[in-house]
């Protein structure tokens, strides 16, 4: 099956149980559609560049997921009708990388950035 990566950005005014579960809500459609989640983590809130729905912040979430394309579209048309889901953004990738995302890793544990002055 072909393997997928998503972001999505739920609303700031949520607790990080209620985004959470939005993670776990998600999982289970994919799994009723075929799919798998291969890999879940929560980003916390974070500060937007710009606003969205009048919000400055959200509560970014990141899936991994192993699915045919059909389970995937009724996710992703889901996650668009959700009143908390401010945006959503998926990627098809050829493999998943090991290990936790970039914004998982500490600061100290990233390759290839220059020293800061």
């Amino acid at each position: 099956m072909p393997l997928y990566e998503h972001v999505f950005i739920a609303r700031q005014d949520l607790s990080n149980a209620q985004a959470e579960g939005l993670v776990e809500h998600f999982s289970t459609v994919l799994a009723d559609n075929g799919g798998k989640v291969v890999d879940s983590e929560y980003w916390g809130v974070k500060t937007m560049a710009y606003k969205i729905n009048k919000n400055r912040k959200g509560h970014y979430a990141f899936l991994r997921t192993d699915a045919p394309a059909p389970a995937v579209q009724e996710m992703e048309r889901l996650m668009r009708l959700h009143d908390d889901v401010m945006r959503v953004l998926t990627i098809k990738v050829d493999e998943h990388a090991e290990g936790p995302s970039i914004q998982m890793q500490k600061r100290d544990d990233r390759d290839g950035r220059r020293d800061r002055r």
